[in-house]
């Protein structure tokens, strides 16, 4: 897809206002999670300055990742089902109190499986991006790229340009970075791969898992 294809295919996905966030958002149902987030803490204190990763479950899943990355000290703070906009809205509780030296986000499927355009996806990562900005103003923040999976190809185009509008943002802006993992999934056919997935054909497999790594490794500090 060319660039002037790609811009026209945002604007007609992005059509839709973006939200405020509504009543109707329950961001209550997450309190057990980040409580049991803060109470790890407490009994062990994890080191200041690390790479913190942030989002849904492909960050929580990433069971390697301290073995990935042997050279660097990782928190990982994702949670199942989060949306962009839940990592905003807990920022106080599970981002800032580690000052983190390079924050990694993955999250943004389940904001667009849930009904929200890539448009409003966008607006909300604009708003994670200031609100980290708001306390940790030096702090690089690197978005890892969506990569289409099997059980929501459907959603693949939405995604693309969900992708394409972040990385031209991180284009733009200093301190912005964007993983390109678009094509990691994808088979000579153009589709994602059943072999790099689990059993429910979304979450990446031990496989998926070393494309990925792969792909964030050069963004690491030296």
């Amino acid at each position: 897809m060319t660039r002037t294809s790609l811009l026209a295919l945002i604007g007609f996905l992005s059509i839709a206002p973006h939200p405020v966030l509504s009543a109707e958002y329950n961001f209550e149902k997450w309190e057990k999670t980040i409580a049991a987030f803060e109470d790890s803490d407490k009994a062990n204190p994890p080191p200041k300055g690390a790479i913190l990763f942030v989002g849904s479950s492909t960050i929580v899943k990433w069971k390697t990742l301290a073995q990935d990355f042997p050279d660097q000290k990782v928190i990982n703070r994702g949670f199942g089902g989060n949306q962009i906009c839940d990592s905003t809205q807990f920022a106080e509780r599970m981002i800032f109190p580690y000052e983190p030296k390079m924050i990694f986000l993955r999250a943004g499927g389940n904001d667009i499986n849930s009904g929200k355009t890539p448009g409003q996806v966008f607006e909300d990562y604009k708003d994670f991006v200031a609100r980290v900005r708001s306390k940790l103003p030096g702090v690089d923040i690197v978005y890892i790229g969506l990569c289409p999976s099997v059980a929501r190809w459907k959603n693949a185009e939405k995604e693309k340009a969900l992708n394409g509008m972040i990385e031209e943002f991180a284009r733009q802006n200093s301190g912005l970075k964007y993983v390109d993992t678009w094509a990691i999934t994808l088979g000579a056919d153009g589709r994602p791969r059943p072999d790099l997935f689990v059993a429910d054909r979304l979450h990446l497999n031990a496989e998926g898992y070393k494309l990925l790594a792969e792909k964030v490794r050069p963004f690491l500090p030296e």
